[in-house]
């Protein structure tokens, strides 16, 4: 039927809605239905994409920082200032080297293992309740410790496994929310976030010692708890996601990209070694002659410099690529300790090695998410990531116990500075296999040595 000049065909009232946001409430009721369907199927797709795509590269995305770094802080820190008990432990005889570098390992390795469940978990319960419930087992952790720590069993249950899920869940629900916010500044809000982990484990690993000494290991780990919990839950509420996760499955595919592939790899390989420093620094560091509180400083200072490593490596990566960011800080990690750690026979040379190698270490945990979102797009980012953490199970099993096994085989820690040579030249020799898987990845992503990857 023909209309005149006057008339307003529904199509014409669908879009000129759409155009000036006029509420649907405004149109009659007749042709209410009649616009909303039209306007679902012609328009939505338009507006999510564009919010998908749309970053505040600020606002309240510094916001999520803050409370991401806040519980990266005690996660970090929890996980980080192992090498500090395990120093203690030793010499009350509760364990060997391998043993208890074992529950250590085991706690962190829990990030991975607990990957793609947790990613499920959290698209089920929304970011911040998933984020509460991990904040509550990463303070349960400790608190159980102080009941456990004459008992290797006990301590294996209480720290390896319920401060490692609530480290895992904690570490999922905080690595790709930033993404969310960020795309242009995504390497320095990752960076900015994991920063709290390296810094964690630097604070805690001091406040760790001297609480030790003042009353006892038992109270300390409680103490730990209790303030764990009044941080992180309080930083959870503040958590808050911009679009719904996607679903997370077994991209079965991504195997089929040879990228993915260098990435899995290479990444996991990174793991073996990552772990061996921190967990070993006290034990070597009085192997040279330091004191327990020097140990402990020293451990403080590696975590400082990992702080500072993810901090720089994510604006380096924002500059010249996160890809080409991560090959240059697995090649660090790899000459330090195949070069420096073995000619640190006293405390000035092991610092130098420490501050080097904590650079670089915090580089790898700051990038990781920051070369997913950068390949795969923010919308595969959450199923890249989870798949690619997974890959790193083994790595944190076994990395630093194969170290501590070694270790072992060639007299202990009290056997000197030379038994622990193996230990080192096995997770120097696994670093330079990392770096050159990724290396192999960066080459597939741009031929050009200075191309931006």
């Amino acid at each position: 039927m023909a209309r005149t000049s006057g008339e307003l065909s529904i199509h014409d009232i669908t879009a000129a809605a759409t155009a000036v946001e006029i509420p649907l409430s405004d149109f009659p009721l007749s042709e209410r239905s009649i616009v909303d369907q039209k306007s679902v199927s012609e328009h939505a797709p338009t507006q999510v994409t564009a919010q998908a795509d749309d970053f505040p590269e600020g606002g309240y995305g510094w916001v999520i920082v803050a409370a991401c770094s806040a519980i990266s802080f005690f996660f970090g820190g929890l996980t980080y200032s192992w090498g500090i008990v395990q120093a203690r432990l030793t010499s009350s005889h509760l364990g060997s080297d391998s043993q208890l570098s074992f529950i250590g390992s085991t706690a962190i390795a829990f990030i991975s293992v607990g990957a793609l469940i947790n990613v499920r978990l959290i698209r089920w319960l929304g970011t911040r309740n998933a984020a509460l419930l991990g904040c509550f087992f990463l303070g349960l952790g400790p608190l159980l410790n102080g009941f456990a720590t004459k008992s290797y069993g006990g301590l294996f249950m209480t720290n390896g496994v319920v401060l490692g899920y609530g480290t895992s869940l904690s570490f999922m629900a905080c690595s790709s929310l930033p993404s969310q916010y960020f795309k242009r500044r995504r390497g320095l809000a990752n960076g900015l976030v994991f920063a709290g982990n390296g810094l964690g484990g630097g604070v805690i690993s001091i406040a760790l010692n001297s609480l030790i000494d003042r009353v006892g290991i038992s109270w300390a780990f409680r103490i730990l708890g209790f303030a764990t919990l009044a941080v992180t839950m309080p930083a959870a509420l503040f958590l808050k996601e911009r679009t719904r996760r996607s679903p997370v499955t077994l991209e079965w595919g991504l195997f089929r990209d040879p990228k993915f592939i260098l990435l899995f790899f290479g990444s996991g390989i990174a793991t073996f070694p990552l772990l061996v420093p921190p967990f070993f620094i006290p034990l070597y560091a009085n192997s040279v002659g330091a004191s327990a509180s020097l140990a402990s400083g020293l451990l403080a200072v590696f975590n400082l410099s990992s702080a500072c490593g993810r901090v720089g490596f994510g604006l380096l990566g924002d500059a010249v690529g996160p890809i080409s960011s991560l090959v240059l800080a697995l090649t660090i990690n790899a000459l330090s300790m195949l070069i420096l750690w073995p000619v640190s026979t006293s405390v000035a040379p092991l610092v130098v090695f420490i501050v080097i190698n904590g650079f670089g270490s915090g580089g790898f945990f700051s990038l990781i998410p920051s070369v997913v979102g950068s390949v795969y797009g923010n919308t595969r980012t959450a199923n890249a990531l989870a798949m690619t953490v997974s890959g790193w199970a083994f790595g944190y099993f076994f990395g630093s116990p194969v170290a501590g096994w070694l270790l072992q085989a060639y007299g202990g820690s009290s056997a000197g500075r030379a038994a622990f040579r193996p230990a080192i030249y096995y997770a120097g020799s696994l670093s330079v296999a990392s770096a050159g898987l990724i290396g192999g990845m960066r080459m597939l992503s741009a031929r050009k040595l200075f191309a931006y990857a």
